[in-house]
């Protein structure tokens, strides 16, 4: 009888296999951060104005001119007031070429009135925004017949109670009209105030307090226009003719050319 072998298994549970390998992974090269730049320097802000300074800048407008004028062409504190408001976003030069023939006919409050809006637009259209400046005059015509006794009030509040009249407008007529000691700030005296340092502001207002605040009383009554023909003719806003300011060995403007 033959003889039967059974084959042998392999007992697999008593043979371990090898510990498979763990795949090194190759090590990614990490960007490399940029260098931090060095944070900018803020520019210094200018040295403020000394009072002997201050004073020095407008000793030297007062002997230049000693009685400057406003540019706006007027017969009384009405015509004033009227020109001013017309002045808003406007020349000077503008408003006294359709002013002329205007206030010639028309130069009281009562008269103003009697023209009408319709007559008043017509001789102030090649001003800008005629229209609403138009009726701002009418309506502030009469408001001054009912409230004023036609006369231009002397108060700030009480001129810009009035249409179409703001601070600016009641600071000029103040002063050129009845002789008070205010700053009227357009673009020509935020520009010099700012430029110069000698009253920096965000604010036409800010402007206006600094300078109040650092211009001697003496000067008060000129200040404004001394500013204003300053910014007009000489510290331009493009183009700055610093070779010829008065005041270019106090001015603080970085980029001035002298």
């Amino acid at each position: 009888m033959a003889k039967i072998i059974r084959s042998q298994r392999a007992n697999t549970s008593s043979v371990r296999s090898a510990p498979k390998k763990k795949a090194v992974k190759a090590a990614t090269p990490q960007p490399k951060r940029a260098a931090k730049k060095p944070a900018a320097k803020k520019a210094a802000k200018p040295k403020p104005w000394t009072a002997e300074e201050v004073y020095e800048a407008f000793d030297r407008f007062r002997k230049a001119n000693p009685e400057p004028k406003g540019e706006l062409e007027h017969l009384n504190p009405y015509t004033l007031l009227v020109a001013v408001v017309l002045s808003a976003q406007a020349t000077d030069a503008g408003v006294n070429k359709a002013t002329r023939a205007l206030f010639a006919i028309a130069d009281t409050p009562e008269k103003m009135l009697e023209l009408g809006e319709d007559r008043v637009r017509d001789y102030i259209k090649t001003i800008g925004l005629y229209r609403n400046k138009a009726r701002n005059v009418i309506a502030l015509s009469e408001k001054l017949i009912a409230e004023f006794g036609s006369k231009v009030p002397r108060t700030r509040a009480e001129i810009e109670s009035l249409p179409g009249a703001g601070r600016k407008t009641a600071n000029v007529v103040l002063n050129m009209a009845f002789g008070e000691h205010t700053m009227a700030v357009d673009t020509h005296v935020f520009r010099v105030g700012n430029r110069t340092g000698l009253a920096p502001g965000k604010t036409p207002l800010e402007v206006e307090l600094g300078l109040e605040k650092v211009i001697p009383t003496e000067f008060m009554l000129h200040a404004h226009h001394w500013l204003i023909l300053h910014g007009r003719y000489t510290c331009l806003a493009r183009g700055p003719r610093c070779d010829v300011c008065l005041i270019n060995d106090l001015c603080r403007w970085p980029e001035k050319t002298v």
